[in-house]
């Protein structure tokens, strides 16, 4: 029963440490959920590349059409040390697209 009890409370406490814990404050369904046909990254697999490039908090995520790269990116809003980060996830190909400081104006636009 320990052993049950500690790997619990080691799987929880490493979930924390990696952000997923955080899911549980955001919706089931996310913005631009009606394109994840399209892509090859799944949204766990892009929060795992998002939390490994920018450490913290996720806030916000959503997955979005875009103009050039392979058309289709997971965008997160990071809470870290320092402010709020923007990280970009190409949803096709899994490589960081962006993880930049995101400025008070940026962040109240989209809230």
């Amino acid at each position: 029963m320990k052993r049950t009890v500690f790997s619990a409370c080691g799987l929880a406490f490493a979930l924390a440490l990696a952000g997923i814990a955080d899911a549980a404050t955001l919706p089931a369904t996310f913005a631009g959920h009606q394109y994840a046909g399209q892509a090859r990254i799944s949204l766990s697999q892009a929060r795992a590349t998002a939390m490994k490039a920018r450490p913290g908090t996720i806030t916000d995520q959503e997955l979005e059409t875009e103009r050039c790269r392979s058309g289709l990116r997971y965008s997160f809003g990071i809470r870290s040390a320092g402010g709020t980060y923007e990280v970009g996830v190409d949803a096709k190909t899994g490589k960081v697209l962006e993880n930049g400081h995101e400025s008070a104006a940026a962040e109240a636009a989209e809230h």
